[in-house]
């Protein structure tokens, strides 16, 4: 979860202005594979796994300015 974060820092600092198009394709691009390769989204055992994997979502959608208002 800590690399998606990451991943998710560098994106908001690399881009202006970011809109539904552009994160949606970053994150699939980017953060959605360290997800998975990290296997938190297959095999979510732990609440507190489900709680890391909200956040990250979570923070993704904040990136953008008409979803920042929106729940994930």
């Amino acid at each position: 979860m800590a690399k998606s974060d990451q991943i998710l820092g560098l994106i908001k600092r690399s881009f202006v202005y970011i809109d539904n198009e552009i994160i949606k394709r970053l994150f699939t691009a980017l953060v959605r594979p360290q997800l998975e390769y990290a296997n938190y989204v297959w095999h979510s055992r732990f609440k507190k796994d489900v709680e890391q994997l909200e956040k990250v979502q979570r923070r993704a959608t904040k990136l953008v300015t008409n979803l920042r208002d929106m729940s994930y």
